[in-house]
């Protein structure tokens, strides 16, 4: 069986986001969206695939698909201005560096639940309980952090094949990476404080 018990209704609300998404983006001709939208895709994909070998909790399908929805909605919500809320500043902690905007707040969250997945993935091949949680920590963080690698990858690419794109420069994804970064220790002190059991 491809769904387990408690997944239908994750699969419903991803099947339909991602569909309103491809329509708003298709209709704006907004095709760096259209991308993205076929990454989550393809992570769904493989989800579903290893859906029987590998016992994901729903509570981190739901946070994959939260991270989700909150990325089309950064690029999907635009003001009247033209401002989308990827560009929103959601607390000005400094006067130099453009922090903490939206999408940083979507890195810190989507690259702790990439992280969470991360260990779910891995778990099955460790020795519980765990003993060496250092050494399990620097594995799960570096793999969280390697999903967020991966990620300004894909934005490099719609940056080389589609020049308009929104994604900022060097600054922007050098502030994601921290924030991917902060995601991913969270994640992990999540891991550790409930012992592996999420």
């Amino acid at each position: 069986m491809l769904i387990k018990r408690g997944q239908l209704p994750i699969l419903i609300v991803n099947v339909l986001y991602l569909l309103a998404s491809l329509f708003l983006f298709l209709g704006r001709k907004n095709y760096e969206f259209v991308m993205y939208i076929g990454v989550i895709v393809l992570v769904f994909i493989l989800i579903v695939s290893t859906n029987e070998k590998i016992n994901y909790p729903n509570s981190v399908l739901w946070g994959l698909t939260i991270w989700g929805m909150m990325h089309m909605l950064g690029g999907g919500l635009i003001f009247k201005n033209g401002f989308c809320l990827y560009k929103l500043m959601l607390y000005e902690f400094s006067s130099v560096y453009p922090i903490l905007r939206y999408d940083q707040f979507v890195h810190l969250f989507g690259f702790a639940v990439a992280t969470l997945l991360m260990f779910v993935v891995i778990k099955p091949k460790l020795k519980m309980p765990i003993k060496r949680w250092w050494a399990i920590s620097i594995v799960v963080v570096m793999a969280g952090l390697g999903v967020g690698a991966l990620n300004e990858i894909i934005g490099f690419f719609a940056v080389v094949i589609m020049p308009e794109t929104g994604v900022g420069g060097f600054m922007n994804m050098a502030l994601d990476l921290v924030a991917d970064f902060i995601g991913a220790v969270l994640a992990m002190v999540l891991i550790y404080v409930r012992k592996g059991n999420l």
